[in-house]
């Protein structure tokens, strides 16, 4: 991944580097509070050479103290002064908590030692570093004095201290809080970043272009109110989703201009991915657009179209197949004069045997002279043949894919069951897309146009009226179906 991809991946992740953080801050705050507080004790040595006659006596003496005084810092920790220290009465410390609490620092090019304890006890901490002072200057005295001498070549004397902290040093909640922030932040980006990597869910049109070997030829943005509103009809005609569903009726037209397709099969890879949603709404778009539409339900094992639109599911396709039912009487009429539709029926115990019949190819063959396009909402590619079967006998298929749903193994595998029976891809579809922040601005003040700037769409020449605008929804986001001039030119091109 290049770097734009990875600041991408964080951005589309945003929520886990959010997490990260609170967990960070919460560890951090936890840490802080169960942390006891520790006070530091701290003095000061200077050493010097005993004094001596002349300027190059003392000049020897003081490089003599330099060179010596690192290994004054070690003998603070060495065993003989920690021992010392724990055998004065009251301490209440080992020789082993003095050397592992007892720190030195020797500043460059300086005849100094800083020697610091730490404890959780305040005046602990003090007795301490006043016994140290005592014993260390002791010790460096007995062991600087040459064996029958008396004064030994090097004083000690104590600089600053005996002192300690009168706050404590421990825990630092401000520095605990930006490192266990700083953490979290570093994690959740590292975290988002290989969840981008090991995630094979296709979120942009050009893998689901180059995964297919197909054009997308629409992108259908996510609106959180299709839940309640499925339809682009009413309030929800100027919403992002009902235009991009018009893009999408436009790249269709235009597909391929030398062989127009008349019949188009609407699928998906799984189940799920919006397929039937899709083809209602591309079928009312269509309509709006002043083409003749007529909408089959062939997914006969989960039909959801009447559900959808409002309407009765019997008689349908099955019973048309099975020559019980004309498919005249089958037909009903939604919205305005141009949607016909033709429920699934009941559902039959061989519906890929049914689909695949020689009655289904009959019928597909009327349908196609009886209206200016027929969509079919068919099964998923990869749950059974049914989709397949379908698709290889209409004039192309449109495959619908989910924003970070369909797997890029499932879309390859649902590509590869078209190109199987050489049914034809004419594109995809990306269903629940994300926009961007501009198109989110941009889209709600564009799509109020004033009701009479609207232009009415214009049909073929010789089928049917114009289409007129979708009228009101009734009761659950239906329109009530009734028979209509469509139904009887329906009727009347059929015979």
């Amino acid at each position: 991944m290049n770097l734009q991809s990875q600041l991408t991946a964080v951005r589309r992740r945003w929520w886990i580097v959010l997490a990260s953080v609170m967990v960070g801050l919460a560890a951090a705050g936890l840490i802080t509070v169960n942390t006891q507080p520790r006070y530091d004790a701290s003095v000061t040595f200077f050493f010097v050479t005993t004094p001596a006659d002349g300027l190059l006596a003392a000049a020897q003496g003081s490089a003599y103290v330099q060179q010596r005084t690192k290994s004054y810092a070690a003998l603070l920790t060495s065993d003989r002064l920690a021992q010392s220290v724990a055998a004065e009465p009251g301490l209440g410390v080992t020789a082993g908590e003095v050397q592992a609490r007892l720190t030195a620092l020797t500043p460059v090019s300086s005849v100094l030692v800083d020697a610091s304890f730490s404890d959780r006890n305040q005046a602990r901490a003090l007795r301490v570093v006043e016994v140290v002072a005592v014993q260390f200057v002791k010790l460096v005295q007995s062991i600087e004095t040459p064996t029958g001498a008396k004064n030994s070549l090097v004083k000690v004397e104590v600089m600053n201290g005996p002192r300690v902290t009168p706050e404590p040093v421990a825990p630092d909640p401000a520095r605990n809080l930006v490192l266990g922030g700083l953490l979290g932040l570093f994690a959740g980006v590292a975290a988002a970043i290989v969840r981008a990597m090991v995630d094979r869910a296709v979120r942009t049109a050009e893998v689901l272009s180059r995964l297919t070997s197909a054009p997308v030829i629409g992108e259908i943005p996510y609106d959180k109110s299709m839940k309640s509103a499925k339809l682009i009809v009413g309030a929800s005609a100027k919403s992002p989703r009902a235009e991009a569903m018009r893009k999408l009726r436009t790249n269709l037209r235009f597909v391929d201009l030398q062989e127009p397709a008349r019949v188009v099969a609407v699928t998906s890879a799984v189940q799920g991915e919006g397929k039937t949603t899709a083809a209602c709404n591309l079928a009312i778009a269509l309509c709006e657009a002043g083409w003749q539409v007529l909408l089959v339900d062939a997914d006969l094992r989960r039909p959801q179209v009447t559900e959808y639109l409002g309407l009765t599911g019997r008689p349908g396709l099955t019973d048309v197949l099975l020559g019980e039912v004309e498919l005249t009487d089958a037909v009903q009429s939604w919205g305005d004069r141009s949607l016909l539709v033709l429920p699934a029926g009941p559902p039959p115990p061989n519906p890929s045997e049914l689909l695949g019949s020689k009655g289904m190819a009959d019928l597909l063959a009327s349908l196609r002279e009886s209206a200016d396009i027929v969509l079919i909402d068919t099964a998923p590619l990869l749950a059974v043949t049914d989709g397949v079967v379908v698709s290889v006998q209409a004039d192309g298929a449109l495959l619908v894919a989910r924003y970070g749903s369909t797997s890029q193994a499932q879309l390859t595998a649902a590509t590869q069951a078209l190109r199987a029976v050489d049914a034809r891809l004419l594109g995809c579809v990306l269903n629940g897309a994300r926009r961007s922040v501009a198109e989110g601005r941009y889209y709600p003040s564009y799509l109020e146009v004033p009701a009479q700037h609207a232009v009415p769409g214009r049909r073929r020449a010789g089928v049917g009226p114009e289409a007129t605008d979708v009228p009101a929804q009734n009761g659950a986001g239906a329109v009530a179906a009734a028979p209509t001039d469509a139904t009887q030119e329906f009727s009347q091109v059929t015979k």
